[in-house]
């Protein structure tokens, strides 16, 4: 058994949000020094009692939705953060790189802000001596360092910070959302330079990010973080699905209660109350399964007209890759429902969105909001690019007042 590095047990964090404004004198600012915490201060619970552990040298990964306390949870292990109880152990030297830059001068040279920076992160001169001719080589900045930080561009400022924190040597990294920096040339030397800490059974990283590719590339294991709470542990594909069928469950208050001026949802009328993409397959498929959805409607007239679906890769600006129609003949509540073959796919994240036109003029008189449409994702090993892996037209297969799904029966196109 490798070592435990990092020990977290049951720790809470609570933050109190005051009511009243406070006091911007002097007077106030000492008064309330000695006043007792307001009572009626409302009180945000942001971790409910989170525990696990990290083995030396793994490369651990901790994701969740905005507001999940997965941050929280980061500047605690740094240390930027007292647990309000609970008990967090480290074993080593802790690095954080939490946010790039934290300390740069503007006034003063490349040079000497790296070991301004250096200094900020622990370390003392001669250590930041052993090392300066690597992070000036990594961030390719040999003819800038001795100009002041103010003539760097945005981007050179990024390359600089990012090079001083990945070459700071420590037993622990703490990692928040540092990964994509820079340009795309800059991008792949550093996931280059973490695949090769990866290897590095000596570093452990701990690392919060968004993206679940990096999660699936670097990480060793991951945790999900759900409302304060840890959701699950487990290899990182498993807690990257998880994240996504999280996702695709949590839509926001805002997004479902969606209104116009007449009272119903975006997209919707008198004439079209209800339309809805409902998944009945599951969400996260490879390229050898079914989607399989239902289109749900209720519209108040018998006027002929078309329920219309599309597929958008969401990861590409929406783009769109697969549309169908099909007639309606009956007024009132129904569904139809479409089988769609995603052979032709490639690892994405995609929307099925629907809308409802008249026949003859085509025009538009229902479509879904994002709350009322289906969210899947395409997990492949062959490739991931998320654009069609051959040319040609897909075709899948509409059927009208199915109640029943059977999951292995099979469609042909």
């Amino acid at each position: 058994m490798s070592e435990t590095v990092i020990k977290v047990e049951n720790v809470k964090k609570d933050f109190y949000l005051p009511r009243d404004k406070g006091s911007n004198s002097l007077k106030g600012k000492i008064v309330n020094i000695f006043k007792e915490r307001d009572k009626s201060a409302e009180t945000q619970h942001a971790l409910r009692g989170v525990s696990f552990d990290i083995k030396k040298g793994e490369f651990f990964g901790i994701v969740g939705r905005n507001g999940s306390g997965k941050s929280t949870m980061l500047k605690m292990l740094a240390g930027i953060y007292q647990p309000t109880s609970g008990k967090i152990t480290t074993s080593g030297k802790v690095v954080p790189f939490i946010e790039l830059g934290v300390g740069f001068n503007p006034e003063l040279s490349g040079r000497e802000n790296v070991y301004l920076n250096g200094a900020l992160l622990g370390f003392s001169r001669a250590e930041i001596d052993e090392v300066y001719d690597e992070i000036v080589d990594f961030a390719e900045l040999h003819d800038f360092m001795e100009q002041k930080l103010k003539n760097y561009s945005s981007g050179m400022q990024v390359r600089l910070a990012f090079s001083v924190a990945t070459h700071a040597k420590a037993d622990i990294l703490i990692l928040d959302e540092i990964l994509a920096v820079g340009d795309a040339a800059f991008q792949r030397k550093s996931s280059e330079y973490f695949k090769k800490i990866k290897q590095d059974k000596d570093t452990t990283v701990v690392f919060v990010s968004h993206s679940m590719s990096a999660v699936r590339d670097f990480c060793t294991r991951a945790l999900l973080i759900s409302e304060g709470e840890v959701a699950a542990v487990g290899t990182p594909e498993e807690i990257a699905d998880k994240y996504i069928m999280e996702s695709f469950k949590t839509e926001s208050k805002k997004e479902r209660d969606a209104k116009d001026d007449s009272g119903y949802e975006l997209g919707l009328s008198e004439r079209v109350p209800h339309l809805k993409v409902k998944p009945v397959s599951k969400q996260i498929l490879s390229s050898n399964e079914n989607l399989v959805f239902d289109i749900e409607y209720e519209i108040a007239d018998d006027a002929p007209v078309h329920v219309f679906f599309a597929v958008l890769d969401e990861l590409r600006g929406g783009s769109f890759l697969q549309n169908g129609t099909s007639p309606i003949s009956k007024k009132g509540k129904n569904k139809v429902r479409y089988t769609l073959p995603i052979d032709y796919y490639n690892n994405s994240d995609f929307y099925v969105i629907a809308a409802i036109d008249e026949v003859g003029d085509r025009n538009r008189i229902a479509f879904t909001s994002e709350a009322n449409s289906c969210r899947f994702a395409i997990r492949n090993k062959v490739s991931n690019d998320g654009l069609l892996r051959i040319k040609g037209g897909i075709h899948g297969h509409w059927e009208d007042g199915i109640e029943d799904y059977d999951p292995t029966k099979k469609y042909k196109p």
